[in-house]
């Protein structure tokens, strides 16, 4: 159905296409860039990614039976003594492929990676407290939730509060069940 492969600069257009807002890009980045997104800023975020020991690692999500690029995952903060990282920049943006169920694949394929093939224990993320259908996904996949940091993001006169959460690799491994692996596959790079 998706796979993923390494975020490139010729996928940079697309990206930019799909952030249409200040409020948007805080939504999909937090503070890692600004408004308006620009190539400049994604080449640096490549430049420091996808590198045998870069803390980032940047996917584009391709729909398999059309080969559009149709959404951006990434993992970083990887910390291979502590064996964590962070998911972060989940976004399906091609407007076709939204409510169709991908969203889930795309999380456990990103975790597959960071569990099996990276060889950590801990995944965590940051969730804002509006984005119900978000926090509703991450908690059925197994993520706990941490804590609530409160008002942490500004954006124009507001401020946001957002959900700390996380998933160690045996309650990812518990909550598949032996199900859904054979759709993971491996990340092999390209």
């Amino acid at each position: 159905m998706i796979e993923l492969k390494y975020f490139t600069e010729g996928d940079i257009p697309k990206l930019i296409s799909w952030i249409d807002s200040p409020e948007f890009l805080l939504q999909w980045s937090g503070t890692g860039f600004t408004y308006p997104l620009t190539h400049q800023q994604l080449i640096k975020y490549l430049g420091e990614a996808n590198k045998e020991d870069s803390e980032i690692q940047a996917f584009k999500v391709i729909h398999v039976e059309s080969s559009k690029v149709i959404g951006h995952i990434s993992l970083g903060s990887i910390n291979p003594h502590n064996r964590n990282a962070r998911m972060c920049r989940v976004l399906i943006g091609d407007e076709e492929m939204k409510g169709k169920g991908l969203a889930p694949i795309m999380v456990n394929k990103l975790l597959n990676i960071a569990f099996v093939q990276f060889g950590l224990h801990k995944v965590s993320l940051a969730v804002y407290d509006f984005n119900t259908s978000a926090l509703k996904l991450y908690q059925k996949m197994g993520f706990r939730t941490e804590g609530l940091i409160r008002e942490a993001s500004r954006i124009g006169n507001d401020f946001w509060s957002y959900h700390e959460m996380s998933i160690l690799d045996r309650e990812w491994s518990s909550a598949l069940n032996g199900n859904g692996r054979e759709n993971l596959g491996k990340f092999d790079g390209d």
